[in-house]
């Protein structure tokens, strides 16, 4: 991997001054599989409180650009910012968490033996340190941070509530919940509605633009009509490059879009 001790980006060099801080900032970034470049020159800057949603057909590099930005994968070549300061390509995915970016991957990850309250304390503590978490008493009352959590994403009334007696799409938002806890700034969810009701989508559409602002989100997604209903700006990767970015109604215009991605 060539050396990348340069200059970090700043929004004058890159032509934003006098917009939000780039929270994220990706430049040229290539990942290359046994001669398979799941992404090829990928440039994108995501804005601090910014909602973003990232769309793409299979194998358009969404998953590996969730990957690079968490330390899963690094680039050979390429620059990867979090907050004009730290470059991503040199750390390690724990490091990187403990920045402040979480993920959520499709398949909820709750502990389904535990209930709504100990899942969102066992985040909370996890992120805090392992010593601490031995150290903590086991009455310690909820935090703020864990109140404001469970009201977020619904389910201030299943405090008690085994979380594998939960429906599909409360253990996404368990999940969720869990990432706030964690107080992370940057929210990466990868496809968060994935088998779930039309009831339970708007839902979660409502929660996530609800967190953004206060919180950066990436949201990677397939439903169309969800992308939509989260009214953020919207970025089309395919084969591991910027196809374009814009509004939902820009995309859905594109002829070359609708070519590659959406079927017209």
């Amino acid at each position: 991997m060539p050396d990348l001790a340069i200059a970090r980006p700043t929004a004058a060099a890159t032509g934003r001054a006098g917009r939000p801080r780039a929270l994220l900032y990706l430049d040229n970034v290539t990942v290359s599989f046994d001669g398979f470049k799941a992404l090829d020159g990928l440039s994108l800057i995501v804005d601090e409180g910014e909602l973003r949603t990232v769309i793409g057909p299979n194998g358009a590099g969404k998953t590996t650009f969730l990957d690079v930005v968490t330390g899963k994968s690094k680039p050979d070549n390429g620059i990867v910012f979090f907050k004009d300061t730290h470059d991503l390509t040199r750390l390690d995915e724990a490091t990187i968490a403990n920045l402040g970016i979480g993920r959520k991957f499709q398949k909820p990850t709750v502990f389904d033996n535990l209930t709504v309250a100990e899942n969102l304390e066992l985040a909370r503590k996890a992120r805090r340190g392992i010593l601490r978490m031995l150290l903590a008493p086991a009455s310690a009352p909820p935090s703020e941070l864990m109140e404001a959590a469970v009201e977020t994403i619904g389910l201030a009334g299943r405090r008690e509530t085994v979380a594998g007696t939960l429906s599909h799409g409360q253990k996404q938002w368990l999940e969720i919940g869990m990432l706030l806890v964690q107080d992370q700034e940057l929210l990466l969810l990868d496809e968060p509605v994935a088998g779930m009701t039309d009831s339970e989508r708007e839902q979660t559409a409502a929660l996530i633009r609800g967190i953004a602002g206060e919180r950066t989100v990436v949201v990677v997604e397939h439903d169309m009509q969800f992308v939509r209903s989260l009214e953020g700006r919207v970025t089309v990767l395919h084969e591991g490059r910027m196809l374009m970015e814009g509004s939902m109604d820009a995309v859905e215009s594109n002829a070359t879009v609708a070519d590659v991605y959406l079927g017209r």
